[in-house]
């Protein structure tokens, strides 16, 4: 056998028998391998090889070959010093910068799908870092090294949204029928309140296809926004009603197609349903014109929205 080919399986068996992350990207001294860190940190490492991390590191990544110190930076000098959070190390720590913390991702994630619309992402624009939902180590959650289930990761800032999602007319998210990352893309999107489609309609049609129509006589404000008469998260009214009904209609339809007064109780108790003075009973705009998104009557009562 040559002296290249001693060499090469030398080199080869050596590689074998050295722990992933032991030498460093460099083959510097500055690496001390995860052995090390191991030492110290016996239940992070732990947790860590149970973790997406920990699991799913591609052959020829910086897990692969600096292990720890892939993401927290070389750590001779903070192993001679001692140890200690962030002495000379670097640690996902709140005082640390998020765009610090979040390149240190990216330098992985960077070119991965979900990550194409960060830079515009609201998220990163009021500094939420990664660490913020997923965890570096273990998680709570395997699936993508979440910190929590939804919707409380996301209820962990978006409070108001959980009062909202608690209110009696609202979408099944604390049921677990519907996830907040099924209307909402978290890293990142070209429309508004980080929504996954172009609009709003188009993202309510999803589930709601029955209201796209086309139909003979369209409600233009349901054509324009559905948002436009619902919420999106939770109401106190009905159907998700920004407002109830009959307010919700009149303020767009004025008293002329039906008087909007309070009626006296001669006009209202004392009358038949035939003379129509018993209109305070049941006033309720949708008792009448409940195809309200849309008819396809062929007559003139199909223009007005009538069952």
């Amino acid at each position: 056998m040559g002296k290249r080919a001693l060499i090469f399986l030398s080199v080869f068996f050596l590689s074998i028998l050295i722990p992933f992350g032991q030498k460093g990207a460099k083959g510097g001294t500055d690496y001390v391998g995860t052995e090390s860190c191991k030492g110290c940190h016996e239940d992070t490492y732990k947790g860590f090889l149970k973790s997406v991390h920990g699991k799913k590191a591609i052959s020829g990544s910086p897990m692969n070959r600096e292990g720890c110190e892939a993401c927290h930076g070389p750590g001779a000098q903070h192993a001679e010093k001692g140890g200690g959070r962030g002495v000379d190390i670097f640690a996902f720590g709140k005082k640390v910068d998020a765009k610090e913390k979040t390149a240190k991702c990216l330098a992985c994630h960077g070119e991965s799908k979900p990550l194409v619309f960060w830079d515009m992402s609201r998220h990163r624009s009021v500094q939420v870092s990664c660490d913020h939902c997923h965890s570096v180590h273990s998680a709570a959650v395997k699936e993508k090294n979440l910190r929590a289930r939804e919707p409380d990761l996301c209820y962990s800032c978006h409070r108001d949204i959980r009062v909202k999602a608690n209110k009696q007319s609202r979408h099944p998210i604390n049921e677990g029928k519907i996830r907040c990352n099924d209307c909402h893309n978290p890293h990142g999107a070209f429309s508004t309140k980080l929504v996954k489609a172009d609009s709003v309609n188009e993202l309510c049609y999803r589930c709601h296809s029955e209201k796209r129509g086309p139909f003979m006589w369209p409600h233009p404000p349901v054509e324009e926004n559905c948002l436009n008469c619902h919420v999106t998260h939770g109401s106190n009214h009905s159907k998700l009603l920004t407002h109830k009904v009959p307010q919700l209609c009149q303020s767009c339809h004025n008293w002329r197609g039906h008087p909007g007064t309070i009626y006296t109780g001669f006009e209202t108790f004392q009358g038949t349903a035939t003379a129509g003075k018993n209109r305070m009973f049941a006033r309720s705009c949708l008792n009448c014109h409940s195809n309200i998104h849309g008819s396809n009557g062929p007559s003139a009562r199909g223009k007005t929205f009538v069952r």
